[in-house]
């Protein structure tokens, strides 16, 4: 168990090395400035929608009996939980991908 645990962990390393010593050429930071640019707008869309469909679900839910009421809370949180995951992408992403590429991304 430890063995696998160590290789995993050697894996994860040596895939993460190239981001270390690679330097950034014009294709890729055209694709994370893509990336970024779709994150920025898709994502707070997606999640003001999760938003309106927990209130929805929610909402239904408190028309229901007992057992449907409590999975329509649990959907309904979880749908938040979701959007507010989405908002925190979209917030940090850009901050990220720069990272990643090392030069500045325009967003």
């Amino acid at each position: 168990m430890k063995f696998g645990k160590a290789l995993l962990f050697a894996f994860t390393l040596f895939l993460f090395a190239g981001f270390a010593f690679a330097t950034p050429t014009s294709q890729l930071k055209n694709a994370l400035s893509s990336l970024c640019n779709g994150l920025s707008t898709m994502v707070p869309v997606a999640a003001m929608l999760m938003v309106l469909l927990a209130s929805v679900i929610y909402a239904t839910g408190q028309m229901m009996g007992a057992e449907t009421r409590a999975r329509a809370n649990v959907w309904a949180t979880s749908a938040l939980t979701g959007a507010i995951i989405g908002i925190l992408i979209s917030v940090i992403a850009p901050s990220v991908l720069q990272i990643i590429a090392g030069q500045t991304i325009q967003c």
